[in-house]
């Protein structure tokens, strides 16, 4: 038998290699296509072996998700067209992108105008008065962007354990790695101005 399924949560060709490799673990599949562009997967297997819900707990087992189109929601497309799964995705990501910016640019203003002769006011440059205040400032303004963007610490970690990392996993090891430096950064520069 032959089935599409709608695949979720895919974002690189090493998520679709790794979607495929597990439903082709399956016993009773016979031929799998994972389409990462259309975000879906169609499965070839023995209904006496495999049921559907087994191949979506296989895909959901490694890390993404599967749903299997059923008869009722054909007909109903054919009389309504259902909501784009992509074009949702699509918009999801623009909001990601317009808050992220909301943030990031005064974020970098603050901490990289002075390398860019861009004025500053005078708080922001005596750094032994107010240089923690200017860390936390900058820490804080990081917060909201990687809140927004949690997707991709919640896919990448969660692939990365699995054993199959992504683009999702370079991303979250990156920027985590990034944030702990900078919140050992915030320590030291409160030790070092509360020592002298």
């Amino acid at each position: 038998m032959k089935q599409k399924f709608n695949v979720t949560g895919m974002t690189c060709s090493a998520c679709s290699a790794h979607v495929d490799k597990a439903v082709r673990k399956v016993p009773g599949v016979s031929a799998v296509n994972v389409n990462l562009l259309t975000n879906s997967m169609t499965v070839e297997y023995d209904p006496g072996q495999v049921t559907p819900q087994a191949i979506e707990e296989a895909v959901a087992a490694a890390g993404y998700g599967a749903s299997c189109p059923l008869e009722g929601q054909r007909e109903k497309r054919s009389a309504a067209p259902a909501a784009d799964p992509m074009a949702a995705e699509l918009r999801d990501m623009k909001r990601r992108l317009i808050v992220s910016f909301v943030f990031l640019i005064p974020l970098f203003y603050i901490s990289m105008g002075h390398m860019m002769g861009w004025p500053l006011p005078a708080f922001f440059h005596d750094m032994r008065a107010n240089g923690m205040s200017v860390a936390l400032i900058q820490f804080l303004l990081l917060l909201p962007i990687m809140y927004v963007n949690r997707k991709y610490y919640l896919v990448g970690f969660k692939t990365l354990f699995k054993g199959a990392p992504n683009m999702d996993s370079l991303i979250a090891v990156g920027s985590a790695a990034a944030v702990v430096y900078g919140g050992a950064a915030l320590f030291q520069i409160s030790y070092g101005l509360g020592h002298g």
